[in-house]
């Protein structure tokens, strides 16, 4: 199979001036849909969840769960308040909005790892990891994203999320990687806003553009 090469157009003069290229997964891997979310926790009596969480702006409740600072059981009674709800429940709606893994994106990624050093950075929390990590097993018997990448960064695990410019230096120091010779992908303009304060490279996936798009042979 012949290795794919970055589209000349996303920030580089030279194919070869990159060599790292930085992952985000909700959006630019998993497909996702927020509305789901905010509409199943409508239906199960939590009607103030647009207050407190929107794709682009969260509450400290939420920031607090990403960066494992908060664990799951916090997490949904500071939601839930009084309500008598399950945890099943409430995580069944938490999870609506994690949708499918496209094949062909699986794919590509086996293929950019012959060639470039490849790493995924997430903001994410332990209820979607679960059910993320069950979902890759579903469907391809394994979870890949630990066979593709030479390294998963989460943030809960690591107690820092994106935009925060710490997490993209944690990244860069610990795998000895040059900013310049790194290209970040992400589907939020505030996350590739905070990776260009570092000296990334980075680029703003589109709505309706999938990371296949930004590849050739």
């Amino acid at each position: 199979m012949i290795s794919k090469k970055l589209k000349t157009n996303i920030l580089i003069k030279r194919e070869d001036e990159i060599k790292n290229i930085i992952f985000d997964l909700g959006g630019v891997i998993v497909n996702i849909n927020y509305r789901l979310t905010l509409n199943a926790f409508k239906e199960i009596g939590i009607h103030n969840i647009e207050e407190l969480y929107t794709q682009y702006k969260q509450s400290n409740l939420f920031d607090g769960f990403e960066t494992g600072k908060i664990s799951a059981h916090d997490f949904r009674k500071g939601l839930i308040g009084n309500e008598k709800i399950t945890d099943e429940t409430f995580d069944n709606a938490w999870g609506a909005m994690l949708l499918d893994t496209p094949i062909e994106r699986i794919n590509l990624l086996q293929n950019l790892k012959k060639k470039y050093r490849i790493f995924l950075l997430s903001n994410i929390n332990e209820i979607h990891i679960e059910q993320y990590h069950a979902k890759l097993m579903q469907q391809f018997g394994s979870v890949v994203l630990y066979d593709i990448f030479e390294k998963v960064y989460y943030s809960n695990e690591i107690h820092m999320r994106k935009p925060d410019a710490e997490i993209y230096r944690f990244v860069m120091e610990e795998q000895g990687i040059i900013p310049q010779e790194t290209i970040f992908i992400d589907d939020l303009p505030q996350n590739v806003a905070g990776a260009l304060t570092t000296g990334l490279r980075a680029y703003q996936l589109q709505q309706g553009e999938s990371i296949t798009d930004l590849f050739i042979e």
